[in-house]
């Protein structure tokens, strides 16, 4: 039996990550690299043992992990702005641990700042960051907002209700919140020794941070991924913002079944963007959930799963005016049976990408001018858990076995954040927006 083909074989140089091998067995994920495993350990001592090599233990004045997350737990709800009425005793002695605050008039401002560098350590692109910040009304447009609509929002990062958020996910994000706090206490003392708090008195001018939340203009770049001797057009942008491509493909779990119009995933935004709405912007049809609903219908299918890496099309609704033909909607994501969240294969993502081909070849002649232009997003690699590096190169072997066959495609990918976007490409040439 010949052996499988797959990216590890056609791009050398791209040796890492979990492709499969000769003889075509399934792929084996490396460990997570990046984050320092000392800081894995959790609780007061074993912890700074490990960062220390000693048997010390945190000073005193230094909150314990359990005030911290009963600090935090009774801020979700008032927010930020009652922080002056009442501010939380853990999360303040923190904040003065690491130098936020050195006077009374401070603390709101100190633990605020505290919670910023919390949610930065965890990651403002991770799940568990974005979800923390839009818990305590960190990201721009949610500080006032009420406690029901910022746990909504964070709800939405996991793509589920606001209820099951709160039987669940709710309580791990505080508690990993309350890890990061402590972990940034006891960075104040490694190093070159115990960091002392600032005295009273002027503090100086703090540096302007983006806020949370905040997104640049869309970019693009003309570039290559994962050594794929092809060039993709590279879309730093929400997918929603994308214009003049003729297809757009969405990643969809296995039923279908598309993301709430209000959560802010790549199901989720697409729907929201090609829904048709009236003069008040109120939704009038709900284009893409309910056309993916008939192909259900007419194959049967209600409530039954398709084969990962099924592909169904849809009209582009409202995206239309933006000059999208059509939505290719890639059934990738699983869920998983023993939590919330999927799991997404490799090979699934590469057998999307043939379908996608396929199905834009049988349709391309239906259309005046002809379909010429695709665009994929990093498939899996949001909740389903694949890496970016990984989904890229995946893509990358797939798209370039199809154009082999069938050069005259121009490919797009996106992705919303630039650090996701250098990490799976060199973003080198840019492209004006405007000729794309």
């Amino acid at each position: 039996m010949a052996a499988r083909t797959g990216p590890a074989q056609c791009f050398p140089r791209s040796v890492s990550g979990p492709f499969p091998d000769a003889v075509g067995r399934r792929p084996v994920a490396a460990p997570p690299v990046g984050r320092d495993a000392r800081t894995l350990p959790l609780g007061n001592g074993p912890l700074y043992r490990d960062v220390m090599g000693k048997d010390d233990e945190l000073p005193p004045d230094t909150p314990s992990h359990a005030a911290i997350l009963e600090d935090l737990r009774a801020l979700r709800r008032p927010g930020l702005v009652r922080l002056r009425e009442a501010p939380p005793p853990a999360l303040r002695r923190a904040a003065e641990r690491c130098g936020f605050c050195a006077g009374e008039d401070d603390v709101p401002a100190g633990v605020e700042e505290l919670l910023r560098a919390a949610v930065r350590r965890l990651g403002e692109d991770d799940d568990l960051g974005r979800a923390a910040a839009y818990s305590f009304g960190l990201v721009a447009g949610f500080r006032g907002a009420a406690a029901q609509d910022r746990r909504r929002r964070a709800a939405g990062v996991y793509g589920i209700a606001p209820e099951t958020f709160r039987r669940g996910p709710e309580e791990r994000v505080l508690t990993q919140l309350a890890e990061a706090v402590l972990a940034l206490c006891r960075e104040q003392l490694v190093g070159h020794g115990l960091r002392t708090v600032p005295a009273p008195g002027p503090r100086p001018r703090a540096v302007a941070r983006e806020p949370l939340g905040a997104q640049a203009p869309p970019e693009t770049f003309t570039t290559t991924v994962a050594d794929a001797p092809v060039s993709f057009l590279l879309h730093v942008s929400p997918v929603d913002l994308l214009r003049d491509i003729d297809i757009l493909v969405s990643s969809e779990n296995v039923y279908l079944e598309m993301s709430k119009i209000f959560i802010p995933t790549l199901s989720g935004s697409l729907r929201s963007a090609a829904a048709i709405r009236n003069a008040a912007g109120e939704l009038v049809e709900d284009v893409l959930a309910n056309e993916l609903a008939r192909w259900v219908r007419h194959h049967h299918r209600p409530g039954s799963q398709v084969r990962p890496g099924t592909v169904v099309p849809t009209s582009s609704g409202a995206l239309a005016g933006q000059g999208v033909r059509r939505i290719y909607h890639a059934a990738v994501a699983v869920p998983l049976r023993d939590r919330d969240g999927y799991s997404v294969a490799p090979d699934d993502i590469a057998r999307a990408v043939r379908e996608s081909f396929v199905l834009a070849r049988a349709e391309r002649g239906e259309f005046d001018p002809p379909l010429s232009s695709i665009c994929f997003p990093l498939l899996g690699a949001g909740r389903g858990g694949v890496p970016p590096g990984v989904s890229a190169r995946w893509i990358a072997w797939a798209v370039h076995e199809e154009l082999q066959r069938d050069p005259g495609w121009a490919v797009h990918l996106v992705t919303r954040d630039r650090s996701t976007a250098e990490a799976v490409a060199d973003l080198v040439t840019r492209t004006d927006p405007t000729e794309t």
